[in-house]
């Protein structure tokens, strides 16, 4: 499900009214979770959560006249998926969601190197996504990415 959009709410416009609701729902628990600094804005056909130019001029090392990405949310054709690098990043972060995970879902954890999928809206664990969201700063996130991705 490949939405063509320039803005966020023109993204949110074209989705089914379940995955509206869910988008919505896990935007608002970022918001009310994520350290100050990080902005919002349309990012790689996603919603994104980046840290701006205005801190980290020299943006993202594939792309430098891009924001450094942070955590994007995406309807896909089978899942809503919640992107998140410093899970990419950092190991222990890495555990401590797989192991808080079963303690706000039944279901099996459907999840890639920095991506998890959730196939029904209900499934999503905002709370433990509100949490994730909280626990890393854009100066952590800047030291975290350039210790791990930007070659010295």
């Amino acid at each position: 499900m490949k939405i063509e959009a320039n803005t966020i709410q023109e993204y949110i416009s074209q989705l089914p009214e379940d995955r509206k609701e869910a988008i919505e729902n896990l935007r608002k628990i970022i918001f009310e979770n994520l350290p100050k600094g990080f902005e919002e804005e349309m990012s790689y056909g996603m919603i994104g959560f980046v840290v701006p130019k205005s801190i980290y001029p020299k943006g993202y090392h594939c792309s430098p006249e891009l924001p450094l990405p942070f955590l994007n949310i995406a309807s896909q054709k089978n899942s809503i998926n919640i992107y998140h690098m410093g899970i990419y990043a950092d190991e222990k972060l890495l555990n401590w969601f797989v192991s808080e995970f079963p303690k706000y879902s039944k279901k099996k954890l459907d999840m890639g190197k920095s991506c998890m999928r959730f196939k029904k809206p209900e499934d999503i664990p905002y709370q433990l996504i509100g949490e994730l969201a909280s626990k890393i700063t854009p100066e952590q996130w800047i030291e975290m990415y350039e210790n791990a991705f930007v070659k010295k």
